[in-house]
């Protein structure tokens, strides 16, 4: 496409396949972009993948971007999902963030053993996450985490992966924890399973994204004793799922933007 009749422009390089999507890709200061890259930034009509760099000063400006600012700022940051999710009334396990010393000494007053540990920020793909059974392992936690992050643990084997782009459902999957461990991510031994979801997880997961105004989203999702429950938000999921069922998720973005979806 000629960059003088761009109207869609990406800043990543997730469209540089999509014949309608101009991409630039990613710079780390503005001035590393010619005055007509710079134009272009300004007048496009809308803006994929802006980076974190630069979408918070687009949507200042009033452009259209995807993802959204909101979804770009909750990405990787389990302390404001879970602020977002309780303040919105979306059912998760009970959770608590502890700041300091003398708020986490009330830790066993509000959690009996076991329960979940996490890192909050820039953990991934089940690492950072940690099932506590006594006090060795909880002193051991507090050393690395802060502020110190504990949830509820739920006796599952098993939970969901509910993928969203714009208002869409593109893909859900359960996984399944490999015997000797409570995480289900596939990166730890989990597993894959195709069957289909219950209809109350997906409509969960698109009630959340409403809510939080996610448009690229993958939340986990696990059923227990006939409730459902979010954990949390993954904006960078993997790739595993999609390819399990035999879809390639660039071709499903690209052909959601090449129809105006998103």
């Amino acid at each position: 496409m000629s960059t003088s009749r761009a109207t869609k422009l990406a800043i990543g390089r997730q469209l540089r396949h999509c014949p309608s999507v101009y991409s630039l890709g990613v710079r780390r200061n503005l001035l590393d972009y010619s005055p007509a890259e710079l134009e272009m930034i300004r007048t496009a009509s809308k803006i994929y993948y802006p980076t974190i760099l630069l979408a918070e000063a687009l949507t200042a400006l009033g452009k259209d971007i995807f993802p959204s600012v909101q979804t770009i700022r909750y990405a990787g940051d389990k302390i404001l999902q879970t602020r977002l999710f309780q303040l919105l009334g979306l059912p998760m396990p009970y959770t608590k963030i502890y700041y300091g010393q003398r708020q986490k000494e009330n830790i066993l007053d509000d959690f009996a053993f076991p329960f979940v540990s996490k890192i909050p920020r820039k953990s991934s793909k089940g690492r950072g996450v940690f099932l506590v059974h006594n006090q060795a392992q909880l002193h051991d936690y507090l050393r690395q985490a802060q502020p110190a992050y504990i949830q509820e643990y739920l006796p599952i084997y098993r939970d969901m992966r509910v993928v969203i782009l714009g208002r869409k459902v593109v893909h859900a999957y359960w996984r399944k924890a490999r015997g000797d461990d409570f995480r289900t991510n596939v990166t730890q031994g989990g597993s894959i399973m195709l069957a289909p979801l219950p209809k109350e997880a997906l409509e969960l997961a698109m009630h959340a994204a409403r809510q939080c105004r996610f448009d690229q989203v993958g939340f986990d999702i696990c059923e227990y004793q006939n409730r459902f429950y979010i954990f949390e938000a993954n904006m960078a999921f993997g790739m595993d799922g999609f390819k399990a069922a035999g879809l390639d998720f660039r071709i499903i973005l690209r052909d959601l933007v090449e129809s105006d979806v998103l």
